[in-house]
């Protein structure tokens, strides 16, 4: 009978010369633009670890050729779905030097980044179709009256990014003016954006004198705002092109000389500066060490000055003046040890594994211990809580010595931040400080005063949740949703509703579709799976992630609950 079965399998295979059978294995595809669907020629296709590569040709289209083989005593059927168990095992026994994944590059789009512009290949798959992004762009002039391209302005762009779910703006990039004024961004994703210029100085070698009034052009914040706040969001789309044309007004500059107190001259110094109330990137003052003194020039108007020391010994100052018509010579700004904020954490654990001193977490080897005065299962991070903050966040500073048990973020500046807790056991089922409930509100850092304490309670008695994803819309068992590593790319956001007790987690799905969550903290959740990781998802606004309510499955969970979901599937456009 095992005879009978294997000679009716139909030949497909040529016999090599050790006895194994060798297969020639195809795998044709199309390049495409994501936006038009047209196809895209002289496109490079190529695996990445670079085993492979073609170009596509005029109609986008693109071939590879791979090996199969079997041992000499197993049998490979090719695409029969009424194989029998001799047969299935017989195509386990198959090998391949076929890649996991393609890519695809052309200059015009953009590289491959965040599942786009690659395709993930299944063994047994012979057509793919790879999407590719074009790159947009934001071009434009800045037009100075009278200038014969000597003022060479430099014009910086920041992007709206997700820190923690929120808003936040970083930048993307500087380029400087050509001769003519122009300016280009290029390979930019979608998205939305500001762009401003720097200020600079008109030192036009045929009429500068520093003994006259000095001139210069403040930063221009498009189209002509104010400040960062208040500047045009630009919004991009897939390969559009944004034109703007920025306009600086020549204003008298004046020097300014701001004495530093309490200066060490072996400290790094950083020197920011904004319109006052109002922080925003562009204009610049500088630190002169020698004399202790903060310098440069400004044109009239009110702002705020912020220095800080950097080192084991940080210190912070801020000043806040005005410039009138003449030079400024302020009064002192004093420098202030910058604020150290102690952790103090109770543990609440009901496992009797947990409360006995150690536990291992089962996705790693580390091992980490709970009850005593520093448990190093349990991290703590200051993220600023700003849409432009020129401050840094903080977290704890490691033990100073074998018996240091304290738990202190050293080094805050002042500003608003929010607290982070990453727990290796368990969860954060309280954060307060002064009273100030820390899982729904910033903490408020003030300059030179003292904080008060970070009071943390950690369970472990965390809800379970268990889930599947819907595979009537979803492709995991063929191979969708797996990255180079053979690892699923699918993942499950657990969100918070507003006002709710809960916190936000994710979850990787599994290959087979299956995911599973341990230790959510109660509350009320939208759940989304989506077929890739969402970094730029602000999942902490409403009105962005009620966009998915549809999609979404709300659930409330309990302490010690457990919980069964089943999830469609968010693919990338929805």
């Amino acid at each position: 009978m095992v005879l009978s079965c294997c000679c009716s399998v139909p030949r497909l295979f040529a016999q090599s010369g050790t006895g194994g059978i060798e297969h020639s294995d195809r795998l044709r595809g199309t390049v495409v633009n994501s936006v038009t669907h047209e196809s895209i020629s002289r496109a490079l296709v190529y695996s990445p670890d670079n085993r492979f590569a073609t170009m596509t040709d005029r109609q986008g289209h693109f071939e590879f050729e791979f090996t199969e083989s079997t041992s000499g005593q197993s049998t490979r059927l090719a695409n029969d779905s009424n194989a029998s168990p001799i047969e299935t095992f017989a195509l386990q026994r198959v090998s391949t030097n076929r890649p996991i994944t393609l890519m695809a590059r052309k200059i015009g789009f953009l590289p491959p980044n965040d599942g786009q512009g690659g395709s993930v290949i299944g063994q047994e798959q012979h057509e793919v179709t790879i999407s590719l992004v074009p790159e947009a762009f934001i071009v434009g002039h800045v037009i100075v009256p009278g200038s014969d391209g000597s003022d060479r302005i430099q014009v910086e762009l920041y992007r709206r990014q997700a820190r923690e779910g929120r808003e936040h703006w970083d930048s993307a990039g500087n380029a400087m003016c050509r001769s003519n004024g122009e300016f280009r961004f290029a390979e930019l994703p979608a998205g939305s954006y500001k762009l401003f210029t720097h200020e600079v100085l008109d030192r036009d070698p045929l009429a500068f004198n520093p003994r006259r009034q000095l001139f210069g052009y403040p930063p221009v914040y498009y189209s002509a705002a104010p400040d960062f706040a208040t500047a045009t969001v630009i919004r991009l789309s897939p390969g559009a092109t944004f034109q703007a044309n920025i306009s600086p007004v020549k204003r008298e500059y004046y020097p300014v000389k701001i004495k530093v107190a309490n200066a060490a001259a072996d400290a790094g110094y950083g020197i920011q500066v904004w319109p006052q109330g109002h922080p925003s990137p562009g204009y610049s003052l500088g630190y002169n060490g020698d004399d202790g003194l903060i310098e440069g020039l400004l044109p009239d108007g009110s702002y705020t000055v912020g220095i800080n020391a950097y080192g084991p010994n940080a210190m912070t100052g801020t000043l806040n003046f005005t410039i009138g018509g003449g030079a400024f010579s302020g009064p002192v700004v004093a420098l202030l040890p910058a604020n150290s904020i102690a952790v103090n954490v109770k543990e609440e654990f009901q496992s009797t594994q947990v409360a006995s001193m150690e536990t291992t977490i089962a996705t790693g080897s580390n091992t980490f211990r709970a009850s005593q005065r520093r448990p190093n299962y349990l991290g703590v991070t200051l993220v600023p809580d700003e849409e432009f903050s020129p401050t840094q966040g903080a977290s704890l500073r490691p033990p100073a010595g074998p018996e240091d048990e304290s738990l202190v973020i050293e080094n805050v500046q002042p500003g608003r931040y929010r607290v982070n807790i990453n727990a290796g056991i368990g969860y954060a089922s309280s954060v307060t400080s002064g009273g100030t409930d820390l899982l729904r509100q910033p903490l408020v850092v003030g300059l030179g005063g003292a904080t008060p304490r970070i009071e943390i309670t950690v369970r472990d008695d965390g809800a379970e949740v268990e889930g599947t994803i819907d595979r009537t819309k979803s492709s995991v068992l063929r191979g969708a949703g797996i990255d180079s590593t053979g690892q699923s790319q699918y993942v499950v956001y657990f969100v918070p509703v507003s006002d709710s007790s809960g916190q936000f987690r994710q979850a990787w799905v599994s290959p087979d579709g299956k995911f599973q969550l341990q230790q959510l903290p109660p509350g009320v959740y939208r759940v989304l799976a989506f077929d890739r990781q969402q970094p730029e998802l602000e999942y902490m606004s409403d009105e962005v992630i009620g966009q998915y309510d549809s999609k979404a499955k709300v659930i409330q969970v309990l302490a010690g609950q457990k919980e069964q979901l089943r999830l469609s599937l968010i693919t990338a456009g929805e």
